[in-house]
């Protein structure tokens, strides 16, 4: 079928997410900051700051059971600027392409409401998509399918004529589960291809 609408990822798809950038500073100790990212700021309790939990209660309730870690964890969300230090490269040129290609282009995305408006003032391509379902405003986060039906039905998409990126795995897999087309991110290169592959063409792009 032919592809009507393109949804983008955010984090690691049009701008960059590096959360140990700021600790590379801040845990000076490799093992010791190695420890900490793996054991106590991990991914998964970031992940429920992307479901909806407010950072404040995200730290009261990390704090309480690691005491003595409590200025490392405050700094996360305070040096979160940090952790975002720019684009993908090329990525963004390829969301303007396909706007001026004439595509619907939304954004789904994994992210905390209370950090996504600070990502949207930096990084100006972030609201230049027909709209966004971010996950903290709505409770749901990939993969879980319900986002992935609750973005459809809230942009009027055709899941079938729908592409999307994302760099998770799962993801993708929750949205090819969903009836969407999808493609895992890997570079803006892979991306025209996987374009074009779907026949999706910009000018400009490698041929």
């Amino acid at each position: 079928m032919m592809i009507k609408h393109i949804v983008f990822d955010i984090g690691r798809v049009l701008i960059r997410w590096e959360p140990e950038l700021p600790y590379l500073r801040l845990i000076p100790d490799d093992a010791h900051r190695a420890w900490f990212l793996a054991n106590v700021c991990t991914g998964d309790w970031n992940k429920e700051q992307d479901r909806g939990r407010t950072w404040a209660d995200a730290e009261d309730a990390l704090i309480a059971q690691h005491p003595d870690e409590a200025h490392n964890i405050r700094a996360y969300r305070a040096h979160w600027h940090e952790m975002v230090p720019g684009l993908i490269e090329g990525t963004s040129e390829i969301f303007d392409a396909l706007l001026a290609a004439g595509y619907d282009v939304t954004m789904l995305t994994n992210f905390s409401t209370e950090t996504f408006p600070e990502a949207q003032e930096r990084f100006p391509v972030l609201k230049k998509s027909r709209g966004v379902t971010v996950s903290g405003a709505i409770g749901l986060i990939k993969p879980d399918r319900a986002i992935y039906d609750h973005h459809v039905k809230r942009f009027d998409l055709d899941p079938a004529a729908t592409l999307f990126f994302d760099d998770s795995a799962d993801n993708v897999t929750g949205a090819q589960a969903a009836g969407w087309q999808a493609c895992l991110f890997t570079d803006a290169g892979q991306m025209r291809r996987d374009l074009k592959a779907h026949g999706v063409a910009l000018d400009g792009s490698s041929q």
